[in-house]
This record gives C-alpha cells, structure tokens and sequence, in this order.
C-alpha cells in the first residue's frame, strides 16, 4: 500500500501532550495558551479552571471561531456558567475536555477547515 504524506494547509499542528506541556510543530509549549490553525496566543493568563474568567475568553473570541476547545489540563473540568455563556451567548459551541483530548479534536477540526480556536490550561 503506498502512503503519502500530506501537510496540511494550516500552521500549526499539535504533536502531543504531557503533565506539563504541549507539543506544537517543533516545539513545547508550558504555559496556558490559545491556539488556532493560522495564529498562536502564548503566555494567556489563566493557569487552571478555577482562574477562569469572562475577560479571558476575549482573547479566545478575537480570533473568530465557530467552535472552541476548552483543554482543562490532565483532567476535564467543567468552567463557570459564566465563562461558558460567554461563548454560547454568542453562537460558538464550547467543548470542555483534557487537554489529550483538546489536542487530538484540535487536528481533526483544522484539518477539516473548520474555524477551531483551541484553549488549553497548563498549570
């Protein structure tokens, strides 16, 4: 069976993920950050969920998704009501998962060309 490799049109790609960090292209990343196909925010301020607010998601919603992944580290943990409107308010669908599980729907997403902005918490 012959197999090619594809490279996909976007410019960032999760590789994996630790306790403590997240694999990008050729890089890790160890603080919490946003993530989109074409655009990387480092060093977003919240560490974990319980630090979690509405202003943060600004720098989530400037990016323009119509779906967001909310990776909450090595376990899910569900944000506030609060933080969860500040998408839904809006018509984005918000997914909450570990940030294994952030990072694998991340490339499915962006490959399919959807306009997926990936949050994840490192802490």
């Amino acid at each position: 069976m012959l197999l090619a490799l594809e490279n996909p049109d976007f410019r960032y790609v999760l590789r994996g993920t630790g306790p403590d960090r997240v694999l990008i292209n050729d890089g890790a990343l160890t603080r919490s950050f946003i993530l989109s196909p074409h655009a990387l925010v480092q060093d977003w301020p919240p560490r974990q969920v319980s630090e979690l607010e509405t202003a943060h998601m600004q720098a989530i919603l400037d990016l323009s998704p119509s779906v967001v992944l909310l990776g909450t580290g090595q376990r899910q943990q569900f944000p506030s009501a609060e933080v969860m409107a500040s998408c839904l308010t809006r018509g984005i669908g918000i997914e909450v998962m570990d940030n294994a599980a952030a990072a694998r729907t991340f490339n499915v997403l962006a490959t399919e060309g959807r306009k997926v902005v990936a949050a994840f918490l490192i802490g």
